[in-house]
C-alpha cells in the first residue's frame, strides 16, 4: 500500500481541479470575462491614428487605457466613473488643459443638489486629487482621487477618477491634445 503526503495529495487536488475546469471533447468553451473585467481595447477600433496619444476610458469595464504617440506604450489603469447614465458623456474629445494641484468648484448641478457645497482648494481633501487633465467638454476630468474606495466603482458626476499615483503617471505621459474617447 502506498503512502500519500500532504505534498502529494495537494498535487493530485490541484491537478483534478485542473481537470475540471477544462472543456469536455465536443462541447463548446465558454469564454468569461477576466476577474477584473477589463475588456482588451484596440486604439485602431477608436481613432484613424494615434496623433499625440490616445485614450480610451471604458465606462463599463471601468478602466482606462492609454495608448503613447509612438505606439510603444500600452497601460490600463482601473477608475471609476460616472454615478448614472445622465451624467456619462459619451463621445470623443481631447486633453486641452492639465493641472498639478487642481482646485475644485462644485458644478452647476452639484450645487443645485447639494447648495452646502463649497470650493476646495490643492490638499489632501480635494475631490480632483494630485492632478487634473482637463477635456474639451466643460466639467469632464480626468483625475486622481484621495478617496480609493470610488475605484472600481460608479461614483462621479461625470469625471474618470484614477488613484492619485496613476493620474501622476498617466499626467506625465499624456501632451496637451492627447485624443480621448469615453465609451
Amino acid at each position: 500500500m502506498r503512502t500519500i503526503s500532504r505534498r502529494n495529495a495537494l498535487g493530485l487536488g490541484i491537478a483534478a481541479a485542473g481537470g475540471l475546469l477544462l472543456p469536455a471533447q465536443g462541447q463548446a468553451q465558454v469564454h468569461r470575462a477576466n476577474v477584473s473585467s477589463f475588456r482588451m481595447q484596440s486604439w485602431e477600433e477608436h481613432f484613424d491614428s494615434l496623433g499625440k496619444g490616445a485614450i480610451v476610458a471604458d465606462t463599463t469595464s471601468r478602466a482606462l487605457h492609454f495608448w503613447s504617440g509612438d505606439g510603444r506604450d500600452y497601460r490600463i489603469y482601473p477608475t471609476s466613473v460616472p454615478i448614472s447614465e445622465e451624467l456619462t458623456k459619451r463621445g470623443y474629445t481631447e486633453i486641452v488643459r492639465k493641472k498639478v494641484g487642481p482646485s475644485w468648484t462644485p458644478t452647476p448641478s452639484q450645487m443645485e443638489r447639494y447648495p452646502d457645497w463649497k470650493p476646495v482648494g490643492p490638499g489632501p481633501e480635494n475631490p480632483l486629487g494630485t492632478h487634473a487633465m482637463y477635456l474639451g467638454w466643460p466639467a469632464y476630468i480626468i483625475h486622481g482621487t484621495h478617496d480609493t474606495r470610488k475605484i472600481g466603482r460608479p461614483s462621479s458626476d461625470g469625471c474618470i477618477g484614477l488613484y492619485n499615483e496613476k493620474i501622476a503617471e498617466l499626467f506625465e505621459l499624456c501632451p496637451i491634445g492627447t485624443q480621448v474617447r469615453v465609451i
